[in-house]
């Protein structure tokens, strides 16, 4: 699909540090919207900066930090067209090993950050009659992999308030999108594999986490992802679209996998991931 040019519009996108979050607020404000990029640390975000994007400290897991962006947002604009819900991280490891407050902390960044932003922003979407909220999920939302269960947990969590979501606000001219990555070029794989092997290196789980900390780090399969202007142009694509589509797709891997998990049986979904992950047999 064809992007179109854009003015008078704003978007704030979230996890705009780096990656998906630092391409997709170039991507935007390239189309000619009014962009905020927020992150924790403002200094992260001077590239972004340079480029006529506006840096804005955000931290999604504390209310506060959202409300005062929000305001400042509306304040500066009068209007908020598109919020990117893309902030979020991979906390690997057995469900048996990873403590109870890493998991709520993964909880809160992929799935409670992204819920409050929506609030805060719906009541000036509403009034506009308008607006696009995209909520950047993976294809780990629709498929599973071992020693990830916290990590999916969150997506698929996610994926679920999108979909409920997008029914509620629709009479109000409000679109929900749901972003599903495949593998992408950014550091997510390398933070993944760290704190697997933090959680699970030793103890019970430590030969399946070897295995699958290799797969999430391998330089093959770093070689073989997609740049995260991928996920970017989907985004693009989503925001500008007439009728956008309720998910969009990219990046390796992405489609495929998904489309084998609808296909295959429970059991035979679990062989085909054990083998693709390098789990030992047994």
């Amino acid at each position: 699909m064809t992007t179109n040019t854009v003015t008078d519009r704003t978007a704030l996108v979230t996890g705009a540090s780096s990656g998906i979050g630092e391409a997709t607020a170039v991507k935007l404000h390239d189309l000619g919207y009014t962009v905020y990029g927020a992150a924790r640390r403002v200094d992260r975000l001077k590239a972004l900066a340079d480029r006529g994007v506006r840096p804005l400290e955000m931290d999604v897991t504390d209310t506060e930090s959202l409300r005062a962006g929000v305001k400042k947002i509306i304040g500066e604009t009068g209007r908020i067209d598109v919020l990117v819900n893309n902030a979020g991280y991979g906390s690997y490891g057995a469900i048996e090993d990873v403590a109870m407050n890493e998991a709520r902390a993964q909880f809160e960044v992929n799935v409670f950050g992204a819920a409050e932003l929506i609030r805060l922003v719906l009541p000036h979407m509403r009034a506009q009659r308008s607006g696009t909220i995209v909520n950047v999920t993976s294809m780990g939302g629709k498929i599973y992999t071992p020693l990830g269960g916290w990590y999916h947990g969150t997506k698929f969590a996610l994926e679920a308030l999108s979909d409920c979501l997008r029914l509620e606000v629709k009479p109000f001219g409000i679109d929900v999108v749901v972003v599903e990555p495949g593998g992408i070029a950014t550091e997510w794989g390398g933070i993944a594999a760290d704190k697997l092997k933090d959680a699970s290196g030793s103890g019970s789980y430590a030969t399946q986490a070897a295995a699958v900390a290799t797969s999430l780090s391998s330089p093959a399969n770093a070689r073989r992802n997609s740049p995260p202007r991928a996920i970017a142009d989907a985004i693009a694509n989503a925001v500008t679209a007439r009728r956008p589509k309720t998910r969009y797709t990219a990046g390796f891997g992405a489609k495929p996998l998904i489309f084998i998990r609808w296909l295959l049986p429970d059991r035979a979904f679990d062989a085909l991931i054990a083998r693709a992950t390098g789990l030992p047999r047994t």
